[in-house]
């Protein structure tokens, strides 16, 4: 397939890092010298928030949050939907197929049944709503919609991602885990559009759309749960988060790599491209260590997580349209998106610019 535009989009409350330090330290009984350094360590310049951060006080419970959530998140998910339609120049009746990935809420009908209709999709779309991926779900959903419509050529797919992580901080857990979280975290929703192979109706020229996906892969590593997720309970989502998480990108993810491109008849050497999900700032340094990204491929991941934060699914979607807009390859250059989250986990998707 290929990837026709991809757009994000961010919550117009948008707040400097050091003013969310102040109004964390102010909710909560945490050491503030230990939150200003968990903060300034993640290297967030600043993040746009799901509402103005005065009104998150009166989230008294996870059914308020929860209700916040879903407003917000249609909200957020119809516009990214809009707009990524809009660049890739296409109908919303164009879509045939519609998948929607979010881990921060809850709902039933799932929230893509109202963000189909809102956005004029066709009656018959079909939708798969993902849940749980977490910060893997952007990969993780660009590899499930090219697994369609590799089996539907002709036909055109969405995808759409909405996280707003500002609404599972809790505000009575000072462990470190959540502290770091309220710093790391931010709020936004991205949309992709997708042409498969043979679709000629509506594909924009080779130099304003993204690239094509031509293979994917999972990873799931065996006794590692406790490294990310939720604990979920009637305080909503707490989050988890090992200290060590990092010890296992050192330890699998370059054989993961190479084992991936070897059976593309690929090294390392030979992709110059790299759009990486941004963890955080230790997840992103021992990726460039451990896969030998020291010539600036993994500028534009460092720029998504300064400006915005961690956006969970969104945000390797973030970094593939900065990619697309500010440092487009050439045509036929390979190119590797990647992230890791909850299982644990890896998505691998092979590009071809």
């Amino acid at each position: 397939m290929r990837i026709a535009a991809v757009r994000t989009v961010l919550p117009e409350h948008r707040y400097a890092q050091h003013e969310i330090t102040e109004a964390v330290a102010a909710r909560t009984d945490a050491d503030p010298r230990l939150l200003a350094r968990f903060h300034a360590n993640t290297q967030v310049g600043g993040r746009n928030l799901a509402l103005p951060i005065e009104e998150y006080d009166r989230l008294a419970d996870f059914t308020a949050a929860n209700d916040a959530y879903i407003d917000r998140a249609l909200d957020l998910g119809e516009r990214a939907a809009r707009a990524a339609l809009d660049a890739a120049g296409l109908d919303p009746s164009d879509i045939d197929h519609l998948l929607f990935c979010s881990s921060t809420g809850v709902a039933t009908p799932s929230l893509d049944a109202t963000i189909a209709q809102r956005a004029g999709l066709r009656e018959d779309v079909v939708r798969v709503p993902v849940f749980g991926l977490g910060c893997a779900a952007g990969a993780a959903g660009l590899a499930r919609v090219n697994d369609h419509l590799r089996g539907r050529p002709d036909g055109a797919a969405l995808l759409v991602c909405v996280e707003l992580c500002s609404l599972t901080v809790q505000r009575g857990d000072v462990t470190a885990p959540n502290l770091v979280g309220s710093g790391l975290f931010g709020d936004g929703a991205a949309a992709a559009v997708a042409l498969g192979d043979d679709r000629t109706a509506g594909r924009p020229p080779d130099g304003a759309a993204g690239p094509r996906v031509v293979a994917s892969r999972s990873r799931l590593y065996p006794d590692t749960r406790r490294l990310m997720g939720w604990e979920v309970g009637a305080h909503g989502f707490r989050i988890v988060l090992a200290a060590d998480l990092v010890d296992l990108v050192e330890k699998e993810l370059a054989g993961d790599v190479d084992a991936f491109l070897r059976d593309h008849g690929l090294s390392r050497d030979a992709v110059p491209s790299w759009v990486c999900h941004p963890g955080g700032p230790k997840v992103i340094e021992k990726i460039g260590e451990v896969l030998g990204l020291d010539g600036g491929e993994l500028d534009l991941t460092w720029a998504s997580l300064r400006h915005a934060g961690n956006l969970s699914s969104v945000s390797v979607l973030n970094v593939l349209e900065r990619t697309i807009a500010e440092r487009r390859p050439a045509a036929g250059v390979p190119g590797v998106l990647m992230a890791l989250g909850p299982g644990f986990s890896a998505e691998l998707v092979l590009l071809r610019w």
